[in-house]
């Protein structure tokens, strides 16, 4: 009876303070940004692919990358703009993957428009990276079944919702989210595991990722009532 199992190990929500530090790397030209894209922090990447969901969390996502942006708006690449902005975040497991992707898509583009590569901006329009810091704390919430587990997700912060399901997935390269891993090994309930890993979070905003992720669970309770009662 997955539904209402203690868990074999408790589930303990954490949180994450967040600061964004300046890394002194800086691009003007696009061959600049490749090379540097190449060979920046992880933490530099996810900052500037991720940062529009952290610090907009009330807003429809679809998050827009940083480099999209830069190369379409400053050195006025509008194609590979359009090609950098289409990079589907969602479908990359790793920082690696995805890094490997953006500069891939750069370099095919650079041996379309050779001309593009050395094309600079003025001054200070240059694009600056910048990494994310992240402090992880634990939180007073430990859950050791679904009725629990339903019941502190209306209590803690969007913070401990994003770091449990996007940093975990992405940052931590765990290949899902953290919800997801726990109900599947302590609950041992694969179905909702996967009904809550197949969610795309980069469609909602946090607060509606909050309301999907309650439910989920709750409809999962209630097919458990119906089940064994």
């Amino acid at each position: 009876m997955p539904g209402l199992n203690k868990a074999k190990e408790p589930f303990h929500f954490y949180t994450r303070l967040n600061l964004s530090e300046l890394t002194g790397l800086k691009a003007a030209t696009l061959s600049e940004l490749l090379d540097l894209i190449k060979t920046v922090s992880g933490s530099s990447i996810y900052h500037h692919t991720h940062r529009y969901i952290q610090q907009h969390q009330y807003l429809s996502p679809e998050p827009p990358n940083d480099f999209a942006y830069w190369v379409r708006e400053f050195l006025g690449e509008k194609e590979l703009g359009e090609r950098l902005a289409s990079v589907d975040t969602v479908q990359f497991s790793t920082i690696r993957s995805l890094r490997e992707k953006i500069f891939v898509t750069i370099e095919e583009y650079l041996k379309k428009y050779p001309s593009s590569r050395n094309k600079f901006v003025h001054e200070g329009q240059e694009f600056h990276f910048i990494k994310s810091v992240s402090f992880v704390l634990p939180t007073k919430y430990i859950v050791h079944d679904l009725r629990e587990f339903a019941d502190a997700l209306l209590r803690v912060t969007i913070e401990s919702i994003y770091f449990h399901v996007f940093e975990a997935r992405l940052r931590l390269e765990k290949g899902t989210n953290d919800f997801s891993h726990w109900i599947e090994a302590s609950l041992g309930d694969k179905g909702l595991a996967n009904r809550i890993a197949r969610c795309d979070p980069y469609t909602y905003t946090m607060e509606n990722l909050r309301t999907f992720l309650i439910a989920q669970i709750e409809k999962r309770l209630a097919e458990y009532h119906a089940e064994y009662r």
